[in-house]
């Protein structure tokens, strides 16, 4: 074998196609590896635009072994290894391609096109530089060829769509015809790859199961400790004794590895990454080889930092209560963010050049940005790196907590002001916002905001987010609702745009018991809490849109209290709107063959129809904007294309996507998006009440009997069927769970796994109430073997057999639910895909025994 280092573009240049086999797994990156890439990408195109001398990024190594040589025809070669990230960058350059062609530069698209993505003079399968295994081939074709189905459901589909995405964001904030001419150098050019060839003969599987089944590597804080104490022949022995292994032992392995990199960030070394942590310090401690007293200096300031950062990670160790309780909230919180920052202010405190109390001011800055940026739905993208920065970009000539506060009010840190607070307050979906703990913890701080006599002690508490106007709301709540609807107003459409608010939002430990009861059985409940924000709630006479938008201010008013915003107190002249960004970024979700209503994507951005139909109006080439229709699903009246546009129709280019239009110019509901799907597109913590959350075991035969009693008197017709079918299920294996909420849904679950080792899953959960049956697509990407999209696609093809069923392909991630009828008109059809679904599993189970 050899190997060279070389640039994507010298890699795949030349009548060449590279084959990933058929032994390999799909593609399977998804948005976090993408992120992760395009941050990197990000960094390379700001050096390049800059005229800074950018060293190339490393992503790795790609192993070919040499293929058929056709006599005039191209070299094929096998891609044994590193068909991830030949398979990304082809996509993000499909992407780019595409992008230059919608800026109006149709020669730099045709020069992507033919330089990187095919071999202009072959035909069929050998035009494709990359030819991907057969279950992503259909996918990649379509991204290349510029068909409807391109960006459709899969990680092909969100690969594409995500650099579409991207590149528009970037192409906005840069403003500047260059910047995608600096994109395309960047990835030709700026990123590195390993290329390592087999020799004609070597057995290449052998090669990848080596590659892929090695043992656990180094980790980067390893490399580290055998670089320093090879340089400290003398002293190495006593200064691990006395100072490495004590801090190894009290951090343990991942915070000494994340000690050691956040070591360099508040040196000044912001842009290391932890996967560069080893090189980055081996170059800084480099000089002070042969001075051993001086690399013994280095590790008791690492030592001593490490005691710091402990304070960090176990705030119950820090001695200023102040500086405690702001360490205490931030822990809470959750996530690593606030490290960088934290660690630099602790520096400060330490060396007695600011007072624990300033600290903890500073502290609390960081809170209020956090906490307002969630409330507001502000993306999240570059807020580690703005952290980073902070230890040295502060203003040392200030007290700490006004350096922070002037440096997280910077230029597009966008931290929102009290206006912006109050109308994402009023409007936001915030159940969907952050993680739970971290919207419990929003609300924890507001009950706490009320200073009790009798404070609640949350930590022993069990308590959970609980909707007062409720998320499956009965006849009575939608009577109440439609005296405050607005002309063209369903009192459903007032109540998705509601539902999900701060304002109708509290936390309790009953939320079985309220459940979806009329409020004045809610009243009851709530007026016997220990929770002050509950006794608020109970004392109203009624519960729509006048009290929860009267909360919401209420709500307000101690959220400005609590959390201090920025200085000048509004959004800088010329920062678009948060929830513009999150509408172009929920286009670029969806994928072909989709739609979705402008009522969706108001709910989604707590806006409203209006302005939204507006947005899009004024902004015709924002990504996807064709796919927004109105209630009906018919295309907008007032929706054009940009001026000089060559497009079809928006309604034809919908139906060469796969979106079935009815005689009337109505979209098909089936394939419409809702909010709640968007945002689970987003990433959003979208949690439903479908999720699998069963009784505990003995409490389910009284369930079960309320199952079938609900389902004889709501779908009569269904019994037969439905019985019959899970009599077949428990026959082949599987056995039944049922939910704890009113509606006693019927989990079908299977457990694929061994004793020492359970793998649980569900293919689908029945609703004798509503009459649907939903299709847990969602869940069963992240358990083998359905994590592979083609393997979920089977099970969508096979339940679409049936008569009755009709799942979208561009629901494929998520949870599409079809009628409960199509088990009595069609009960042993669709038994035939549940007994394929279990053969699949186990074939799975047998392969990995």
């Amino acid at each position: 074998m050899r190997a060279q280092e070389i640039t994507f573009l010298n890699l795949i240049q030349g009548e060449k196609q590279f084959q990933v086999p058929l032994y390999q797994r799909t593609y399977s990156w998804g948005k976090e590896q993408l992120e992760r890439l395009w941050e990197d990408v990000g960094e390379l195109v700001e050096q390049h635009r800059a005229g800074e001398r950018a060293a190339p990024h490393f992503l790795g190594s790609v192993v070919l072994a040499p293929g058929q040589i056709q006599a005039g025809g191209v070299q094929k070669w096998l891609v044994v290894d590193g068909q991830q990230r030949l398979t990304t960058l082809m996509l993000a350059f499909t992407a780019l391609r595409d992008q230059l062609k919608e800026a109006g530069d149709p020669r730099g698209a045709e020069r992507v096109h033919r330089q990187i993505l095919v071999n202009e003079y072959q035909e069929a399968l050998d035009h494709y530089r990359l030819l991907p295994t057969q279950a992503d081939r259909q996918a990649f074709t379509a991204c290349i060829g510029s068909a409807p189905q391109a960006g459709g459901g899969g990680n092909i589909g969100l690969a594409y769509r995500f650099f579409l995405g991207a590149l528009a964001e970037g192409q906005e904030a840069a403003d500047s015809k260059d910047w995608l001419e600096s994109v395309e150098n960047v990835l030709k050019g700026l990123l590195s790859i390993v290329e390592i060839t087999a020799e004609s003969g070597d057995n290449v599987y052998r090669i990848f199961e080596s590659i892929n089944n090695t043992g656990v590597g180094l980790s980067q804080s390893d490399l580290l400790r055998n670089y320093v104490f090879m340089l400290l022949p003398q002293r190495g022995e006593r200064v691990y004794r006395e100072l490495w292994l004590p801090m190894q032992q009290s951090l343990g392995p991942k915070n000494l590895e994340l000690l050691v990199w956040l070591d360099l960030v508040v040196r000044g070394h912001y842009k290391t990454k932890q996967s560069e942590i080893y090189r980055e310090q081996q170059k800084r401690l480099q000089p002070l080889a042969g001075d051993e007293e001086a690399l013994q200096r280095e590790i008791a300031q690492l030592s001593e930092r490490a005691q710091r950062f402990l304070r960090i990670v176990e705030p119950s160790r820090e001695q200023s209560p102040p500086l405690r309780e702001a360490l205490e909230r931030l822990t809470a919180w959750g996530g690593q963010t606030h490290y960088p920052l934290a660690l630099h202010l602790l520096d400060l405190v330490d060396a007695g050049s600011r007072s624990p109390e300033d600290a903890a001011e500073a502290l609390l800055y960081v809170e209020s940005y956090l906490a307002r940026r969630l409330i507001c739905q502000t993306p999240t993208a570059g807020i580690n790196r703005i952290f980073m920065e902070a230890p040295k970009d502060l203003e040392i000539d200030r007290p700490a907590a006004e350096a922070v506060r002037r440096f997280l009010s910077g230029k597009r840190r966008r931290w929102p002001s009290d206006e912006e607070l109050q109308s994402a307050i009023r409007s936001k979906p915030f159940y969907w916002s952050g993680r739970p703990p971290q919207r419990a913890f929003i609300l924890r701080r507001l009950e706490e905001s009320y200073s009790p006599s009798e404070p609640v002690d949350f930590a022993k508490a069990s308590l959970s987010v609980e909707h007062v106007l409720p998320q499956k709301p009965a006849q009575a709540w939608f009577d109440l609702l439609s005296d405050e609807t607005e002309e063209n107003q369903s009192p459903q459409e007032l109540h998705d745009l509601l539902v999900h608010t701060l304002g109708n939002l509290t936390l309790t430990g009953d939320n079985s018991k309220l459940s979806n009861h009329p409020f004045q059985r809610k009243q009851q409940i709530l007026d016997s809490s220990a929770l002050r924000m509950n006794l608020e709630i109970a004392s109203s006479e009624r519960w729509g849109r006048t009290e929860i938008m009267a909360r919401a201010d209420r709500l307000c008013e101690r959220a400005v209290q609590l959390w201090p915003g920025p200085i000048g107190g509004v959004r800088p002249a010329g920062e678009e709107s948060s929830s513009w960004t999150e509408l172009r970024a929920a286009l670029v979700a969806m994928p072909s063959g989709a739609w979705t209503a402008y009522g969706d994507i108001a709910e989604l951005i707590g806006s409203h129809p209006v302005p939204v139909g507006a947005y899009l109006s004024a902004n015709p080439t924002v990504f996807g904007a064709y796919r927004v229709l109105n209630s009906e699903g018919k295309v907008s009246a007032g929706f054009r294309w940009a001026e000089g546009s060559d497009r079809l129709p928006p309604r034809e280019v919908l139906e060469s996507e796969g979106v079935r239009f009815d005689r009337y110019g109505r979209a098909h509901s089936s394939q419409r998006l809702s909010a709640a799907e968007l945002a689970t597109l987003l990433g959003k913590d979208v949690t439903p009440q479908t999720e699998y959350d069963p009784l505990p075991d003995g409490e389910n035969t009284e369930v079960a009997a309320r199952f079938r009693d609900q389902l004889l008197e709501h779908r009569p017709e269904t019994v037969t069927g439905v019985t019959a079918a899970l009599d077949f299920w428990r026959r082949q294996g599987g056995h039944l769970d049922y939910g704890r909420h009113d509606e006693a849904s019927c989990y079908l679950m299977l457990d694929a796994g061994t004793s020492a080792h359970p793998h649980l899953m569900w293919p689908m959960v029945l609703y004798p109430v509503s009459g649907t049956v939903e299709v847990v697509f969602q869940y069963l990407k992240d358990r083998a073997p359905f994590d592979d999209t083609e393997q979920r696609r089977e099970l969508l093809r096979r339940l679409n057999e049936v008569d009755g069923i009709d799942l979208p392909e561009a629901k494929l991630e998520l949870r599409p639910s079809f009628p409960l009828q199509a088990f009595a008109a069609q009960g042993e059809a669709v038994c035939a895909a549940l007994d394929w679904f279990i053969h699949t599993a186990a074939l799975d189970l047998a392969r990995r025994a």
